[in-house]
């Protein structure tokens, strides 16, 4: 079961004036289940979004990109998300179909097919059934609703456990401003975006370019702080969007609000995050990774990264042993050459494991034992050489990690 989280209800997941969604079950890999979703935005709405760095990206994200870098009046006006399948490794075909899929929604919207978002989830190597995702298209239009954020929560899911969504309300200028994302991700994820689906829409109305600093500070505090594998997908997306239908004034990057209202896409954006890693694939560990005293961020990133990434560590965790050694290896071998071992500090939770280059006098195991029972554990690097600090969020490796990955297309 994932650590500590539940999927949301459905009525915490608040309406976002202008946005409306519609789902259906398409059967595009399996029956009976939510599959096919439809996010319609109104007009003057405006959309930013980050992909995967993976070369070799999805045929939706390829699109979305080539959409999104239009100019005016093609104004995005909803978005299309299949699971099921990824359409990823498909080549020209699979452009192909994912521009049918646009068309198909377009003519049903009444507006040009580049004004449709195209995202797709699952197996990869896979053509992509797109009859199937037509067929569900106009069960998605007839069920259009502002407050079906928990089932279009769920038409995104692959192997996540539960559906992943939170809302948030703020005042700004005397009017009541609603933040709603819902993300999907379990494994296979990884910074520079990740086998994730994000949507986070707010009723504020948001200028362009605020919006899309917004977006770029809000990743690299929070999609880009997980780990789950160190593998990066290839279809990774987050969209933020703004609808403007709110009644407060634009903001833009110089206005009074603009601090409360990017870092509230923010806290969004980071509790989505955290979501993805507690449902990671088999976790039964949420680990926060923090490395503070480096000369920069780039160099405490290498030794977070070290390791939530390693496989030894990872197991450890899982069993609950206070094998600690491995951590110091990671940290030794993540790549900061001049990295002095005899001043740095490892503390797990509160315990101080080692210094002077070995464990600390103070330590005994069954310190470490206690705290690497908890399902939240914190591992604390202090480098010792500069002020720049990196918190990262993992979690452990499980015999059902293997299990879920070997069935994956089973």
């Amino acid at each position: 079961m994932p650590v500590n989280l539940l999927a949301p209800e459905a009525h915490t997941l608040l309406p976002v004036k202008g946005v409306q969604l519609g789902f259906a079950k398409a059967h595009v890999r399996k029956a009976d289940r939510k599959d096919v979703l439809v996010i319609k935005l109104s007009p003057g709405s405006h959309v930013a979004g980050v992909f995967t760095q993976n070369r070799f990206c999805a045929a939706p994200v390829v699109l979305c990109k080539e959409h999104l870098d239009l100019p005016e009046p093609h104004e995005i006006r909803a978005l299309l998300v299949n699971t099921g399948n990824a359409n990823a490794g498909t080549g020209e075909e699979g452009l192909q179909r994912a521009r049918q899929t646009c068309t198909a929604l377009a003519e049903l919207l009444t507006c040009a097919p580049q004004q449709i978002l195209p995202f797709s989830t699952g197996v990869i190597l896979e053509p992509l059934p797109v009859d199937k995702v037509i067929a569900g298209l106009p069960d998605c239009i007839a069920n259009l609703s502002a407050d079906n954020w928990l089932n279009a929560a769920e038409a995104i899911m692959t192997t996540d456990i539960v559906a992943k969504g939170v809302s948030r309300q703020l005042s700004l200028n005397g009017k009541t401003v609603t933040i709603t994302g819902i993300a999907k991700g379990s494994g296979m994820i990884h910074p520079n975006m990740a086998t994730m689906l994000g949507y986070v829409a707010t009723d504020a109305a948001i200028n362009q370019a605020a919006l899309e600093g917004m977006i770029h500070y809000a990743v690299n505090r929070s999609f880009n702080c997980i780990t789950v594998d160190g593998d990066t997908s290839t279809n990774d997306s987050l969209i933020f969007i703004a609808s403007g239908q709110s009644g407060a004034a634009e903001i833009n990057d110089e206005s009074a609000d603009y601090v409360a209202l990017r870092d509230a896409l923010t806290e969004v954006a980071t509790l989505l995050a955290q979501a993805i890693v507690r449902d990671g694939e088999g976790a039964t560990k949420f680990m926060t990774i923090n490395v503070q005293g480096g000369k920069d961020e780039a160099e405490c990133r290498k030794v977070a990264y070290a390791i939530a990434h390693s496989p030894l560590i990872k197991t450890a965790f899982f069993a609950s042993d206070p094998n600690l050694g491995r951590i110091l290896a990671a940290i030794g071998y993540a790549g900061v050459h001049d990295l002095d071992v005899n001043t740095l500090k490892l503390y797990l939770g509160d315990v101080l494991v080692a210094e002077h280059g070995g464990r600390a006098v103070s330590y005994e195991e069954a310190q470490g034992a206690a705290v690497m029972k908890e399902p939240e554990i914190t591992v604390r690097v202090d480098l010792a050489r500069g002020a720049a600090a990196v918190t990262i969020w993992t979690c452990d490796f499980s015999y059902d990690y293997v299990k879920i990955n070997a069935d994956y297309r089973s």
